[in-house]
């Protein structure tokens, strides 16, 4: 006989068999999306056969990674994806990551690289996905609408009920998608930070082991022009440089001209010290980032979206690059209601502490069998 779980998840598995119900050590359910293990060249014309990182944890290829079908909300202190929920915001990195790990073994905040091979599955099959970018509405088609689960002023949509926007807003163009990966929440992802505009990583997909990723762990590894991975803070490894001058005035602003990836931080965009306050920044579209004369870049600073694939008008749909190279900065991805042609899968925001908790920022767990 089934009891009510297994009838749940029989009736997800029949209607989209890459969907399932996974139960957490609560025994309570989240919707999840299964994706097969698959090679860097399946995604990324010309790329390497190498397995893409998202499939290998600690030195061991996992057969299949699993996703939130929906931004999560928090029960309990347990992160879980269901649809029609209004999606949980207001939530800085540590907490998003420790919500996720709640759950027990497997259960992780979503990785940065696990979010690029969505991506890159999404630009290899020929879509982008769209999504709540203009409160409520897609900017570039008013009518794709998802139902308001947060409204503000007098009225004024922000965040939608999750997965309740057309199929046009998953990953696939399918029912049976990820969904709200473009706009909506700002979604914290794990296993990449920018410090003092150095780019650092936790290698491979080992952040969903749920290991430390505190500002002193000593997992970081920054990055050389070959792919190599080091011990931060020796010279030649990627950082992102201004190409103007920053300054030392203490106030949010933003600093206009642009980014380079470099081996050098000439600019610092704040120039009174390498703190985590919000003061300089600069914000451009990702596929416009640039290079510095004379620097390589490797294969893995493409794969995990840190330096654009085609660095051409609309190689990467417009989606922006917000980045502050002073202090510790972690991810986020996406986009939210309000950025517009600067939301989508490719939309990277590197200006935010680990502390920053913002009503357009939520993030969602994955799951990989440890």
């Amino acid at each position: 006989m089934y009891n009510s779980f297994d009838t749940y998840k029989l009736a997800v598995e029949t209607v989209h068999p890459n969907n399932t119900v996974l139960m957490d050590d609560m025994g309570m359910p989240s919707v999840m999306v299964r994706v097969p293990k698959f090679k860097i060249s399946d995604v990324i014309e010309g790329g390497s056969t190498a397995t893409f990182p998202a499939f290998i944890v600690n030195g061991v290829e996992v057969p299949e990674i699993f996703i939130s079908k929906y931004p999560n909300i928090v029960v309990n202190d347990r992160a879980y994806s269901l649809p029609m929920r209004d999606p949980r915001a207001y939530v800085n990195f540590d907490q998003a990551k420790q919500f996720c790990q709640n759950k027990g073994k497997g259960w992780h905040l979503m990785t940065n690289a696990e979010w690029m091979a969505i991506a890159y599955w999404c630009r290899k099959n020929g879509y982008v996905p769209q999504g709540n970018t203009s409160y409520g509405c897609n900017h570039a088609a008013p009518h794709e609408k998802g139902v308001p689960s947060y409204t503000y002023g007098e009225g004024t949509v922000g965040r939608t009920y999750t997965g309740s926007g057309p199929v046009t807003w998953s990953h696939d163009k399918t029912a049976a998608g990820i969904f709200d990966l473009c706009g909506n929440v700002w979604e914290w992802v794990s296993g990449f930070r920018l410090k003092n505009g150095e780019i650092q990583v936790i290698p491979d997909n080992n952040a969903a082991a749920g290991v430390d990723e505190g500002p002193e762990s000593s997992l970081w590894r920054a990055m050389l022009q070959d792919g190599t991975l080091v011990v931060p803070g020796p010279a030649g490894t990627l950082k992102y440089d201004s190409l103007i001058a920053g300054d030392a005035t203490q106030t949010d602003h933003y600093l206009g001209g642009s980014m380079v990836l470099s081996t050098l931080r000439n600019n610092p965009q704040y120039t009174g010290g390498d703190v985590d306050a919000y003061y300089g920044h600069q914000s451009q579209t990702f596929e416009s980032l640039g290079v510095k004369e004379g620097v390589t870049v490797p294969e893995l600073a493409k794969v995990l979206g840190m330096y654009p694939l085609n660095a051409t008008e609309g190689g990467h749909d417009g989606d922006g690059l917000w980045v502050r190279n002073y202090g510790e900065r972690l991810p986020l991805r996406g986009g939210s209601w309000l950025n517009s042609a600067g939301a989508g899968v490719f939309a990277l925001y590197l200006a935010c502490s680990r502390a920053r908790s913002w009503g357009t920022v939520g993030f969602r767990a994955a799951f990989v069998n440890l």
